[in-house]
């Protein structure tokens, strides 16, 4: 199932918690965020020995898969403010955004099936350059149930709730370059010896 969401709108098997905002950031605000992503150190994902093909770098802080820690990273950058500021807003009075995660996605690029750490709380993500398809499953008896949010450029979805901790989601491959930046707030404050 293919659907677009509107702010207030629920539609059948969209997983609860999810939410979603069209024209999120203006064309302009897109490029200008897009021209300093591009300036950043991106280095490839890393996950423990592999490599993935996307590109990414952290701000605030960062999940070391070899060390399995949460470590601090570089603050985050001051061209980012407005638009934190903005999605905070978006979450509602008690949202503070701890981590940033910059993602370029080259052509034939996507991520798998995952759900984000368990430190993080709430997850939102700013979809930049190209749509993609944003998909959902979990656990429906011996199949899975599943839901697809075509995020479109300059959108912004959160999850939180069922949509954050049961559900998992993945991207196929994007046919055209795209970049994205993660938002995510904390669940407590975090404890950088501890591993998970």
């Amino acid at each position: 199932m293919s659907a677009q969401l509107t702010l207030f709108e629920s539609l059948p098997g969209e997983p609860d918690g999810l939410r979603y905002a069209a024209e999120f950031v203006s064309p302009a605000v897109e490029q200008k965020i897009i021209s300093e992503i591009r300036t950043l150190p991106l280095q490839p994902f890393q996950f423990g020995q592999f490599e993935g093909k996307r590109r990414v770098v952290s701000f605030g802080f960062r999940y070391d898969y070899d060390l399995r820690l949460l470590q601090r990273a570089e603050p985050m950058p001051g061209w980012l403010a407005e638009t934190v500021e903005k999605v905070e807003t978006f979450g509602g009075p008690s949202t503070k955004i701890r981590q940033v995660l910059c993602t370029e996605y080259d052509v034939g690029v996507g991520i798998g099936w995952h759900r984000d750490k368990p430190h993080f709380d709430r997850v939102f993500g700013l979809s930049l350059g190209s749509a993609c398809k944003f998909r959902f499953r979990r656990p429906a008896g011996k199949s899975w149930e599943r839901f697809t949010l075509d995020a479109e450029p300059r959108s912004l979805y959160m999850m939180s709730g069922p949509s954050r901790q049961i559900w998992e989601h993945s991207i196929p491959p994007v046919e055209a370059p795209r970049y994205s930046i993660t938002f995510r707030t904390m669940i407590d404050e975090p404890d950088l010896g501890a591993s998970v």
